[in-house]
């Protein structure tokens, strides 16, 4: 695992890896319908903002019940990514991928028509369970299928998605609101700006649906059920026939058993989790515990301490989620070229510098009577242009280059398993960060420290425990794990 394959890529056109079988081009094809989960993910887990003010008026709630509202995607998205993975092991990933389509298109209508918080909150649990579905199954899905010279930047595919799902959210959003008027002002057939908002979702839901039914079954998924002629066929669509008979063998010879892939396959015969399981968790929960969804969740904060109005913060959140589709694109274009774990290194190093940075400034920034922060003159330039160099580090590394390692990093017969189970740390990562913060709006340089630490401590997790794997074969993972079973055994 730690060895590295054939020559990265080095061509002038982004998807120009060393694999010189034509189906390359299938694989960016196939990658990008499995991406458009992330769309979705994207879409549902931001579509929110545009909404709370108006929920919270139509339905007379207080903060209490709103927050839970607000929260309540996550909480599904937890759910769903635990129990994606075995359902994938156990119907395949393209079924999964249907049943995460129909899990979007009823929380688009169910959250659009509800006339009450509850069934906004039992709508957007629906929708979390998708997006968590999302989150598993296609980084499992593209690493499976995507040849190892590109599967890198096929891989990155997934957080570009996400990130423009985030972006598509926002434009979207402004753009209701604009033509009604406001997000509470009737727009069509005389359903409110923000209805209109998470109807817009079916759309993309629709499409991911439709698309799911042209592109093939996971390879490694018809081996695990012994379904080889299909497997075969796949291959060859996918790799050409060189070698076809010897990649076959070798998936198999990495399953091993013949009862299908469970939860138990995590646990080393001695007791406890593998380590490479372990890792996971760990890259999923610094993914989230350097506060990038503080910088989107709450963004207005920072913008109106330096002095912009509610609109003009507004638009700047916009333009900093267009940072972050941007820098995913540096990611596609380095990943398969240096490697993950370089981009990790780098990442981490950017990350502390601006948040502490960030910690610093606002923690010797003056406070105005309603417990805002204040940045005047210098200090608050310095903190806008820190928190979008925050976005460009991380969105060049530790957004789309996780997703990519969870992706691949496991070895066949757990990966569908680790990864729901990592993805599923991630989102109660995510939650916890999330609700903690509002407390923390007061003290900003304490949250901002915190978060630079944490990005401190990435980079240490990263130098010792993760292991290179740019250009390693699938197959190649499962070496680490015998290695390390054997060892545990001696």
């Amino acid at each position: 695992m730690a060895g590295q394959g054939g020559p990265a890529a080095d061509g002038p056109e982004i998807f120009s890896g060393d694999e010189n079988f034509s189906s390359g081009k299938t694989a960016i094809r196939i990658a990008s319908v499995a991406a458009l989960g992330g769309l979705l993910f994207g879409y549902d887990s931001a579509v929110i903002n545009g909404a709370v003010d108006s929920i919270q008026e139509d339905f007379g709630i207080g903060n209490a019940e709103l927050g839970f509202a607000v929260a309540s995607a996550l909480l599904g998205a937890a759910a769903g990514a635990m129990t994606a993975g075995r359902i994938a092991d156990k119907i395949g990933r393209i079924a999964v991928m249907k049943i995460a389509a129909v899990l979007f298109l009823i929380s688009a209508f169910g959250t659009g028509f509800a006339h009450e918080v509850w069934t906004v909150v039992l709508f957007r649990i629906v929708g979390g369970i998708g997006v968590g579905v999302a989150s598993v199954i296609a980084p499992a899905y593209i690493a499976e299928t995507s040849p190892p010279g590109i599967r890198g930047r096929l891989g990155s595919l997934q957080q570009l998605a996400i990130v423009s799902g985030i972006f598509a959210s926002f434009a979207i959003n402004y753009l209701l609101q604009w033509l009604a008027g406001g997000p509470n002002e009737p727009l069509w057939f005389g359903l409110d700006a923000w209805r209109w908002m998470f109807l817009a979702m079916a759309v993309p839901a629709v499409l991911y649906g439709v698309l799911a039914f042209t592109i093939p079954e996971s390879p490694r998924y018809l081996v695990a059920s012994h379904k080889i002629p299909e497997a075969r066929r796949v291959l060859t669509m996918l790799l050409g026939q060189k070698n076809l008979e010897i990649t076959i063998t070798r998936i198999q010879e990495t399953l091993e058993r013949e009862d299908k892939p469970s939860w138990r396959d995590m646990k080393k015969p001695t007791g406890g989790l593998y380590g490479i399981v372990w890792v996971g968790l760990g890259l999923s929960i610094f993914q989230q515990f350097v506060g990038i969804n503080v910088i989107f969740y709450y963004s207005n904060v920072l913008w109106q301490a330096v002095g912009f109005s509610a609109d003009e913060s507004a638009i700047y959140t916009v333009i900093t989620s267009v940072i972050n589709v941007l820098t995913t694109l540096i990611a596609i274009a380095l990943i398969d070229k240096i490697g993950r774990k370089p981009l990790l290194l780098i990442g981490s190093t950017g990350m502390a510098i601006t948040l502490i940075t960030m910690a610093v400034i606002f923690g010797n920034a003056t406070v105005n009577p309603d417990g805002t922060p204040s940045l005047p003159g210098a200090s608050g330039i310095v903190a806008l242009i820190a928190a979008n160099l925050f976005v460009v580090a991380f969105g060049m590394s530790w957004g789309p280059v996780v997703w990519v390692l969870l992706g691949e990093m496991f070895p066949n017969r757990i990966r569908a398993a680790a990864l729901g189970l990592a993805a599923a740390g991630q989102w109660a990562a995510n939650w916890l960060i999330t609700v903690t913060f509002p407390g923390l709006r007061e003290h900003l340089g304490l949250a901002y420290g915190f978060y630079g630490l944490c990005a401190v401590l990435s980079g240490l997790f990263v130098w010792r425990w993760v292991m290179e794997t740019k250009g390693v074969s699938l197959e190649d993972m499962h070496a680490e794990v015998l290695h390390e079973n054997k060892t545990a055994a001696s």
